[in-house]
């Protein structure tokens, strides 16, 4: 961990609300001038599109129907922990980028212009990042892991969970996939329990290291997501915003009750926020917790 060089990691499974909370802090980095090193999390797959799906074959055949990209053996957890600590030794790491789309795949290809082509599903080449940065922004799958061979929690200064209820989760995964991907209700149930293993090791232990989580709960029925005609929308849900310890960031309850209204305490260290207010509710909790990392900096 740095005050020199801060490392801020924002974790949670796909269609979690990460990118919410991605934008408040973009939001923050804007007002106060803030230049970020982003790194996703994506970038740190062990394998392409084609070689993934040539694993998962392989373990298939072998017996083995729970490889996934939230595991250990998908990702490189050792070069995530080296990235989180070379940038708070230093301000300096290295960074590539996964490929979503092919707009994306011409970005690079443009940017690097070395001569090859890109497209979607391959990485980037590996650069070295040594432009002055005011601190590290991470988000993805596996910003708080920790393994017997990667301590990446270890290297963090600011973590954040964003996380719904596990219904909800699925319930926003097989609408996703269904719509952009045209999967089909059997293959997204298939994805789902075959990630179960890994999201129990390797997902859920990492909201337990998170410095402030953001839960968002259903107050619609979703006892069964497997038939939900729809996602339940903000309005029809609660944000649960759980700190770790309120005294590491002087967390000023009384103040945040003001600002958000119909917000309440439900326990000494954890405030509740109407759904529609998760990202204004971010931004008021997260910018002088940023503010205050930055002064340390000196």
């Amino acid at each position: 961990m740095s005050k020199k060089h801060p490392v801020v990691a924002v974790t949670g499974s796909s269609g979690a609300g990460t990118t919410t909370v991605k934008r408040a802090f973009e939001h923050i980095f804007f007002r106060e001038k803030i230049t970020p090193l982003v790194i996703e999390g994506d970038s740190y797959h062990r394998f392409n599109r084609a070689e993934m799906k040539e694993e998962m074959a392989k373990h298939e055949a072998s017996g083995n129907n729970h490889f996934s990209h939230f595991g250990e053996n998908a990702n490189h957890f050792d070069l995530l922990a080296d990235t989180f600590r070379s940038y708070g030794e230093s301000g300096k790491c290295k960074r590539r980028y996964y490929i979503h789309s092919d707009e994306e795949a011409e970005f690079h290809t443009k940017r690097l212009n070395d001569g090859k082509t890109y497209h979607p599903g391959e990485f980037t080449p590996w650069e070295e990042i040594d432009e002055p940065t005011d601190l590290l922004f991470y988000e993805g799958l596996h910003g708080l892991v920790k393994t017997e061979n990667a301590d990446v929690a270890g290297n963090v200064d600011l973590g954040v969970g964003v996380v719904p209820i596990v219904n909800l989760e699925w319930i926003q995964k097989i609408h996703r996939d269904a719509a952009e991907r045209g999967y089909g209700a059997d293959v997204i149930v298939d994805t789902i329990l075959r990630r179960m293993p890994d999201y129990v090791k390797y997902i859920t232990p990492q909201f337990s290291r998170t410095d402030i989580n953001f839960q968002r709960v259903a107050t619609v029925d979703t006892s069964n997501p497997f038939i939900a005609r729809d996602i339940p929308t903000p309005d029809e849900s609660m944000v649960v915003i759980r700190f770790r310890d309120p005294k590491k960031f002087g967390v000023d309850f009384p103040f945040l009750l003001n600002m958000i209204p119909d917000s309440f305490m439900s326990r000494r260290n954890t405030i509740v926020v109407p759904g529609g207010k998760m990202g204004y509710a971010m931004e008021l909790i997260l910018a002088p917790i940023i503010a205050d990392m930055l002064a340390k900096k000196g």
